[in-house]
């Protein structure tokens, strides 16, 4: 069956894996696959060790688990077993995509991601990347010079014909309507309809940074009249007052599983500056300071730095992030209802919503289906 030929549903390989930052936008095209073409066969390729061998199941889509074949850095004894381990990851790649007789392999970077891309270049398959970060990794950099269909989420990220599409969310953020789903955040989580409300997140394993901070914080943070909901991360604690005379409420949960609720309570955010994270404030107008994590080869103060040009969100270093710089320079910002309001609307005028459609289209067309 050729890529052209719609006498058969159209069979589509995802691969990606190994952070949430690869499997959520995989998730959101699948999703979105799934509702545009509704008798499509969708199967993802991932890894044992990553999220997706929980998330992609719970999602009613088959995955097929290639070996996890990270690039060696360096001289040594994992350089020379590479080759080896890469040919094999091929193989298991390969014996996928052509089990389920796939149209279109679409990859979103990650360990799975170069298998994927070799395997289906030599099976003839027409391959579609999408690139999260404003930096490239090494494998949709390799797979960018198989195919002309790549898109990206940010428009300065150096990908040779690629096309910027944005993140693609999932549809609870995607169609989320902030001020509409707000009594709703306010209910679960407890907090107060006519207070400023400040969300502190670090991901899913939390921020050290951030919750020594606003813990030490928090007191001033309540004595002003803030409320605060800080997801510290899983296993982590924070000391911090729950009430105070004002009223306010800090609220400190390792993880909520409604996020859409806490972007729906919140007038500002403090977190890192992941792709995904920064995509989504920016998609549903919540004005946020990033502190990009301090480590790795800077690609958090990239993905954050179009957004924060168009007004959208500030960014603040690391290092200075203590109960001082919270007091001098998040306490007056959550306060200042006018800022915020342009904050927002800044994000939102920036952010992008449809770019799960977008990819779908491309898809469609790699497949001869559009």
């Amino acid at each position: 069956m050729t890529a052209g030929d719609t006498g058969a549903p159209l069979s589509v390989v995802l691969a990606g894996g190994g952070s949430a930052g690869h499997v959520n936008p995989l998730l959101a095209t699948a999703d979105a696959l799934r509702r545009r073409v509704p008798d499509a066969t969708i199967s993802v390729l991932g890894t044992a060790e990553g999220l997706e061998q929980r998330l992609v199941p719970d999602r009613g889509y088959p995955l097929t688990v290639v070996p996890k074949v990270p690039f060696p850095r360096r001289p040594g004894a994992a350089a020379v077993r590479f080759p080896g381990s890469l040919g094999r990851a091929v193989g298991a790649a390969l014996a996928a995509i052509r089990a389920v007789d796939a149209d279109v392999v679409v990859g979103f970077g990650g360990y799975v991601a170069t298998p994927a891309y070799l395997a289906a270049r030599r099976a003839g398959v027409p391959i579609v990347i999408h690139e999260q970060n404003a930096r490239p990794g090494l494998a949709n950099r390799l797979g960018s010079r198989f195919t002309r269909a790549v898109a990206t989420t940010f428009a300065s990220t150096a990908l040779p014909g690629a096309k910027r599409v944005g993140m693609p969310l999932r549809a609870e953020i995607r169609d989320l309507d902030r001020a509409a789903a707000r009594p709703e955040g306010l209910t679960h989580f407890g907090l107060a309809a006519d207070r400023p409300t400040l969300l502190v997140f670090g991901g899913s394993l939390g921020a050290a940074r951030l919750n020594a901070a606003f813990s030490a914080a928090a007191a001033d943070l309540l004595a002003a009249g803030v409320q605060v909901l800080h997801l510290t991360g899983a296993g982590k604690d924070v000391d911090a007052p729950q009430t105070s005379a004002t009223g306010a409420r800090y609220v400190a949960l390792p993880y909520t599983d409604r996020m859409e609720l806490a972007y729906a309570v919140a007038d500002l955010a403090v977190c890192r500056a992941g792709a995904g994270t920064v995509c989504e404030l920016a998609a549903v107008g919540l004005p946020a300071v990033y502190v990009p994590l301090p480590i790795g080869n800077g690609e958090q103060r990239l993905n954050a730095a179009d957004l924060v040009a168009a007004g959208g969100g500030l960014v603040a270093e690391d290092a200075q992030v203590d109960a001082g710089w919270v007091r001098g320079t998040v306490l007056p910002l959550v306060t200042d209802a006018d800022r915020l309001a342009t904050m927002a609307a800044a994000a939102a005028a920036h952010g992008e919503r449809d770019a799960d459609d977008q990819l779908v289209d491309l898809i469609l067309a790699a497949a001869g289906r559009a």
